[in-house]
């Protein structure tokens, strides 16, 4: 596993490919060209961390707050936001776990990096299947890994029998869908976004149905704490508010999501939106992404919480 990333490629709470690559498990891993796509995660998952840092502080900062000891990061990526955990736990071992030897790689060169090599480990696993093989933690961090589990509420029960008293399971899931550009951008129609999303939901939900054991679940994140015995300690979203116009650091993951949209629904998509996503992804067009000046980046990442007694 990864993605979301993202933890995943960018904005890992969208429910798109895009975030999948950075939870993939083995099975749709192969043809995945990771020296390609480990780059983009990181560098999706860089321009998300303070949203990270934040939620990683709260975590911290909550009353009654057992010693942290040990974290394990499930379906880690490339190590961003291990490296985030452990700078805001720093008497815990933090342990990467995903199912892509090369992004677990990432992950160790980061760890060495910023000096965080002696506490960081990476532990290759493929979930949910070797969940009980991860070893007991004080927290366990699921950014955007749950959905691509199939038994989601089975998922949750391992996360949570792999916590100490007063531990805490932490999943990212849910926020908002990102938005990158004026519902009118002066081509084609309006409203080139929202028929996207439309798309990645469709998406979303065939993933899921694939997905082995696929079991339909609510997405009431509060009762499947308390489902798996856990008490839930509260939900909490994080912005990401990078106005128009962005740098080039935030504009290239915006490119690079708008590619990957228009390689991925190119099937899908009616010509004239198609036509739109070209001019979009040119370069040299002065109504393209890289040059237009009216691109910005909203989004929202939730956090929610259970605890164990």
């Amino acid at each position: 596993m990864n993605s979301d990333a993202d933890h995943g490629p960018h904005h890992d709470t969208a429910r798109g490919p895009h975030d999948r690559a950075a939870h993939r498990h083995h099975h749709d891993t192969v043809d995945l060209d990771w020296d390609v796509m480990a780059p983009v995660l990181e560098q999706n998952a860089e321009l998300s961390s303070p949203q990270y840092r934040e939620a990683a502080q709260w975590i911290a900062g909550l009353p009654n707050a057992p010693r942290v000891r040990r974290v394990l990061d499930i379906g880690s990526g490339p190590g961003v936001v291990t490296c985030l955990l452990a700078e805001t736990f720093p008497e815990a071992e933090v342990v990467a776990v995903d199912g892509t030897p090369a992004l677990l790689e990432r992950t160790r060169a980061r760890a060495e990096r910023l000096g965080l090599g002696d506490r960081v480990r990476t532990l290759h696993a493929e979930l949910p299947d070797e969940l009980a093989e991860l070893g007991a933690a004080d927290i366990v961090w699921a950014g955007n890994a749950l959905h691509h589990m199939g038994d989601q509420r089975a998922a949750l029960a391992g996360f949570a029998g792999l916590l100490r008293p007063g531990g805490t399971v932490a999943l990212v899931e849910g926020g908002l869908q990102p938005r990158q550009l004026p519902r009118d951008i002066g081509i084609g129609r309006p409203g080139l976004e929202a028929r996207l999303d439309a798309l990645t939901a469709d998406w979303f939900e065939e993933m899921r149905a694939a997905l082995p054991e696929a079991k339909r679940e609510i997405e009431d994140w509060s009762a499947l704490f308390a489902a798996v015995g856990l008490s839930p300690q509260g939900t909490r979203s994080f912005l990401l508010d990078l106005p128009a116009p962005l740098p080039d650091r935030a504009r290239d993951p915006v490119i690079a999501e708008f590619a990957r949209r228009r390689e991925t629904y190119s099937d899908v998509l009616a010509d004239d939106d198609l036509a739109v996503l070209d001019r979009l992804l040119d370069p040299d067009d002065p109504a393209g992404l890289r040059r237009r000046p009216d691109v910005f980046l909203l989004t929202a990442r939730t956090v929610h919480l259970g605890r164990r007694a």
